[in-house]
């Protein structure tokens, strides 16, 4: 059996040219590195997320611009269809005008009986049903813009350019007018307005006389 030798301890292997006061400092130093290493793994997350919310932000912006975009094309794509449908619509009944002329001329002249009338009435029916429109009535201004004046007169009880006669009733469908109303008009008489207001002021003598004639003070 071994005998210890009292009063000394046992210590560690300390390697060769070293002491055991230059390990505590490693030690020390390896336990600070770890909160170092999180540190940097923690700013390249925080880098690769602003990379990915800068990527969204910019795939988010071209989608708003692409449904913006889609949204132009499809009002642009329905206003056109309305538009097509609406030069043939004017089209078709364009070439029905003569038919309704016949219909109207016959109307005036009584012979708008029989089998005759019901088909007409059916071909007004549906040119209405269509937005048919027809305009024109004597009496109303002339407007160069809906009228075309055919024939010319003046008359004394007119006081601006009036449509005396409808020769051919305008058409329009909607705010669009596809024939103007054919009328004759009628102008004030030259003159007639001047000869009106000299006729309405008093002559020079009348208007002495009312003076004269004025109530004397006593």
């Amino acid at each position: 059996m071994t005998e210890e030798t009292p009063g000394f301890e046992e210590k560690p292997d300390v390697p060769s040219g070293a002491t055991s006061d230059d390990a505590e400092p490693k030690a020390a130093s390896e336990e600070g590195a770890a909160p170092a290493g999180d540190a940097n793994q923690t700013a390249a997350l925080v880098a690769q997320l602003d990379q990915v919310r800068t990527a969204l932000g910019e795939r988010t912006a071209d989608l708003q611009r692409l449904q913006a975009e889609y949204q132009n094309y499809r009002r642009r794509v329905e206003r056109d269809r309305i538009a097509v449908k609406e030069i043939a619509v004017a089209n078709l009944l364009t070439e029905l005008l003569p038919v309704l002329d016949d219909i109207g001329r016959a109307r005036e002249h009584g012979e708008f009986v029989g089998g005759f009338k019901s088909v007409g009435e059916s071909l007004e029916t549906v040119a209405a049903k269509m937005g048919l429109q027809q305009f024109g009535k004597e009496g109303e201004p002339f407007d160069p813009t809906i009228h075309e004046a055919l024939m010319h007169s003046y008359a004394p009880d007119v006081t601006e350019t009036t449509c005396v006669a409808i020769l051919q009733p305008g058409y329009r469908i909607g705010e669009r007018t596809i024939r103007p109303a054919r009328v004759a008009v009628a102008e004030p008489q030259p003159g007639a307005q001047a000869a009106k207001a000299e006729s309405s002021d008093p002559a020079p003598g009348e208007a002495a006389d009312e003076k004269d004639n004025g109530p004397e003070e006593g």
